[in-house]
């Protein structure tokens, strides 16, 4: 007979990589479009995964490592159990395959992740208890709301890779989230976007200084349009 494995498995946080303090802070104001253009211009989780709309309530720019959890669909008991394992200043990235049939996590487990040091979190399901939600102060991303109540019984996985909204997700990759929606940094690629984005922030600084002062149409696109490359027709 094969034995069921264990309901939870953990990898130890000896055995996860995660950034240095340094190396966060270098991301600190950094909007996601930003990371993405350092990345290719592909860092970014699907837009269904979006700030938690609050009214009133401006979305804030967060940024800290990946605490990774593999919940799968309708269930909530590895987000319970990961509690445990969240370090100061880390996101939860809580993958449940993309369902959409109940909850991925409520208030209570948004209010624990605050009291654990966690700076937010972030899932591909929806969430519930809005009110509570707003009480605890977590940033939260997420598809939505769902009022539907998830089951905890497991099996779950903690500290492992994760697909989620169509990216592979590490626990010590960085998590960049804000208005425009949640872009992560694998780990081995940290400084490499460190080092591209002194210049990306002087190019973007510049051209928006260029447009606030009245600038109608860029050189690069003038150039472009004097070439062989367009072509007017009647």
């Amino acid at each position: 007979m094969i034995e069921n494995p264990p309901l939870i498995q953990i990898k130890k946080s000896t055995s996860r990589n995660r950034p240095s303090q340094k190396q966060i802070d270098s991301f600190k104001d950094i909007p996601t479009s930003f990371i993405c253009d350092a990345l290719s211009g592909y860092a970014a989780l699907d837009p269904a995964i979006k700030p938690l709309s609050i009214p009133g309530k401006t979305v804030n720019h967060i940024v800290g490592p990946a605490l990774t959890v593999f919940s799968g669909a309708a269930d909530v008991l590895g987000m319970a159990i990961a509690l445990s394992e969240i370090q100061e200043g880390d996101i939860v990235v809580n993958c449940v395959n993309g369902f959409q049939g109940t909850a991925a996590v409520g208030d209570r487990i948004a209010g624990m992740i605050r009291n654990n040091g966690g700076k937010g979190l972030v899932t591909d399901g929806p969430m519930r208890d809005l009110n509570g939600i707003i009480e605890t102060g977590l940033d939260c991303f997420c598809t939505g709301l769902n009022p539907n109540s998830p089951y905890n019984s497991g099996p779950a996985k903690i500290g492992y890779s994760i697909d989620i909204g169509g990216k592979t997700v590490n626990s010590g990759d960085i998590v960049v989230a804000d208005t425009d929606g949640v872009a992560v940094v694998p780990f081995d690629k940290i400084d490499e976007v460190i080092n591209k984005l002194q210049r990306i922030v002087e190019v973007e600084n510049a051209m928006d200084k260029e447009v606030s002062e009245g600038l109608k149409i860029s050189q690069k696109a003038l150039d472009f349009i004097n070439s062989d490359q367009v072509m007017y027709t009647d």
